[in-house]
């Protein structure tokens, strides 16, 4: 009974996020508060004092992963925030991009930049970068919508084929069931399908786009940012890979350098206006990700996410990576697969890699099914649960075929 009273929550949640055109409740209320519910419930019910030990236990696991998380947005959107303030994401894309480009060649470029830098980068900072490309040129809403819909599957799609990109490809990864080399190879069926979301979204769209002509007015302090920036999501992976430290300690790190650098060439007016970026981050996204990430650290608790491993094991490996990665539309694929992991599943390369790909990309098919989707969601108006359903035929054929690819190229290969 508690169960389906707590699974009750995690579904009205999900609709309260579906409907949130209509009840006009923005969904970080309303996903907080079925999220803290959910855990005050389980307080509740604990017999005993030991059992509260152990949810407490449970709960401040939950949010300390949830803490870190949002001191890594933090710092990452306060980065963007001012390189976008300044002009110099426009440099750039003047830099890479022609300042005149038809509707079709650029979602294709987009979508590429979004796969190439999600690789190297996390999903966060690239779909940040990506938004704030996607703004420097003049677009037509319903094109912006299509080229963001595009960001968050490329986005997803480049993360999987490096540890660097995705929390799952690196969780496979230390587990030893997958290589370096052997994940390379999901490049190419990610670029195919990503090249065909591009094609399907821009058919029929005619004309040419233009970026904006507005004067970038920058100082050198601000490439020094930029630079700092640039070192940071490298130093980010390096220190990651050699020497294991979290992420979020590197990106704040960078985050104090940035603002030690203003201290010294800004006057203290200057700085304070520095720090007024901050406050350009966007709160109900973080306050979005605290429900969603409550509301799955409930599902994990009560055993949910254990089911679906034993449901798992009970089919063709094929067939359960597949379903997998439309399960991580739904739950975050972060403790989805770990507790596949836990099951320990006896899959070969090809297998492995296609458990890779299908939890990595699935969560693209919502928008809420993945980081990229939500960031994306608050950052760009048009883009809603409902107009984002529209597109999921189109997002599910290019899944299917970079699925279908992976397995054959595996097949091949290994």
């Amino acid at each position: 009974m508690l169960h389906a009273f707590l699974i009750s929550l995690a579904i009205l949640a999900l609709l309260s996020i579906i409907f949130e055109e209509i009840t006009h409740i923005n969904k970080a209320k309303t996903t907080l508060f079925f999220g803290c519910i959910a855990w005050a419930t389980l307080f509740i019910n604990a017999d005993g004092v030991a059992n509260q030990e152990v949810v407490a236990h449970k709960f401040n696991e939950n949010l300390l992963e949830i803490a870190t998380l949002w001191l890594f947005l933090m710092s990452t959107m306060t980065f963007v925030a001012y390189l976008n303030a300044k002009g110099m994401i426009q440099v750039m894309v003047q830099k890479i991009f022609p300042q005149k480009v038809s509707v079709r060649l650029l979602m294709i470029q987009v979508g590429l930049f979004s796969l190439v830098l999600s690789a190297f980068c996390d999903n966060v900072t690239a779909t940040l970068v990506s938004i704030g490309l996607l703004y420097t040129f003049k677009l037509e809403d319903s094109i912006r919508l299509k080229m963001a819909v595009l960001i968050i599957f490329s986005v997803n799609s480049g993360g999987v084929a490096l540890i660097t990109g995705d929390v799952t490809t690196l969780m496979i990864f230390l587990s030893g069931h997958v290589k370096m080399s052997e994940l390379i190879i999901l490049f190419i069926p990610s670029s195919i399908s990503v090249i065909l979301l591009a094609t399907i979204f821009s058919y029929k769209i005619e004309g040419f786009v233009t970026t904006s002509n507005d004067k970038l007015t920058y100082q050198k302090v601000d490439v020094l940012i930029a630079f700092i920036f640039f070192c940071t999501i490298m130093m980010t992976m390096l220190f990651n890979i050699l020497f294991e430290i979290p992420p979020v300690l590197t990106f704040l790190t960078g985050l104090s350098i940035m603002f030690l650098v203003g201290h010294v060439f800004r006057s203290d007016k200057e700085e304070i206006k520095i720090l007024e970026y901050i406050r350009q981050v966007e709160y109900d996204t973080l306050l979005f990700f605290l429900g969603i990430l409550l509301l799955v650290g409930m599902l994990k608790e009560i055993g949910t996410l254990d089911l679906l491993a034993k449901a798992y094991a009970m089919f063709n490996p094929n067939i359960s990576n597949f379903v997998a990665g439309l399960g991580s539309a739904l739950i975050d694929n972060v403790p989805l697969t770990a507790a596949l992991l836990k099951a320990e599943p006896v899959l070969n390369t090809s297998e492995w890699l296609g458990l890779t790909y299908s939890v990595g990309v699935g969560g693209s098919l919502l928008v809420i099914g993945s980081a990229a989707g939500i960031v994306a969601m608050s950052k760009v108006k048009e883009l809603t649960f409902v107009s984002y359903i529209r597109y999921v035929p189109a997002l599910f054929l290019c899944y299917c075929l970079g699925y279908a690819l992976t397995l054959l190229l595996a097949n091949v290969v290994f």
